[in-house]
């Protein structure tokens, strides 16, 4: 960001001062360091020290920072532009590249090399290397799903419902913090079904009932 608080694109291995961000609950406080820095020093100092990288989300906010540049210089925050994503669809800012690298071309993938103590170079995805897996520990849990609906019409073992009722199980459980990856799935009994009627329980006859 210029002093004007205008936004400007620069390569990241430039060397200007930051503005860090400090959150606390729904306060964001901007802190100017006078340290020049590239783009991912300056990320990796502010989550050390403070939180992040400053993200400006409003006019407000963009004054703020405006405010802390000193006359006639330029700032890193935390925009970045990267194509580069991982194999599992999950995103991250942080890179750990060998100096020169992505060096572009049809090099599209990339490989941890260790003579660079694991700092990663782009190669072509045809190329074989030894390659690392990962997994991620796993628990099962069963659950006993009760249905109460007015609407009689209504079949539980209809797949449009027990799809719809996945998905709604599903979003209830991310609203709770349990993440992206779980999975959900119906356990069928030996009938195929997974949801049977429940018998009404009939009323014992007491004493009083046969007077």
């Amino acid at each position: 960001m210029d002093e004007d608080g205008l936004w400007n694109s620069l390569l990241c291995s430039n060397s200007l001062k930051v503005v860090c961000s400090y959150v606390r609950g729904s306060d964001v406080t901007f802190i100017l360091i006078t340290k020049s820095m590239t783009w991912t020093e300056a990320q990796s100092h502010c989550r050390v020290n403070y939180t992040d990288l400053t993200s400006v989300r409003n006019m407000t906010e963009n004054q703020k920072v405006q405010e802390l540049i000193p006359a006639g210089e330029r700032v890193w925050i935390g925009l970045f532009r990267d194509s580069w994503k991982w194999s599992d669809g999950s995103s991250s800012s942080f890179r750990h590249w060998v100096p020169g690298q992505p060096d572009g071309g049809n090099q599209l993938c990339v490989a941890a090399d260790f003579y660079y103590s694991g700092q990663w170079r782009n190669l072509p995805c045809a190329i074989r290397r030894a390659f690392i897996c990962y997994s991620t520990p796993t628990t099962k849990q069963v659950f006993r799903l009760k249905f109460h609906t007015q609407d009689s019409s209504l079949d539980p073992n209809d797949p449009a419902v027990m799809e719809d009722t996945l998905k709604k199980l599903k979003q209830k459980l991310k609203d709770q913090g349990l993440g992206d990856n779980i999975k959900l799935s119906w356990r069928k009994q030996p009938d195929g079904k997974v949801f049977h009627k429940e018998e009404k329980k009939k009323k014992k006859k007491t004493k009083k009932d046969e007077l």
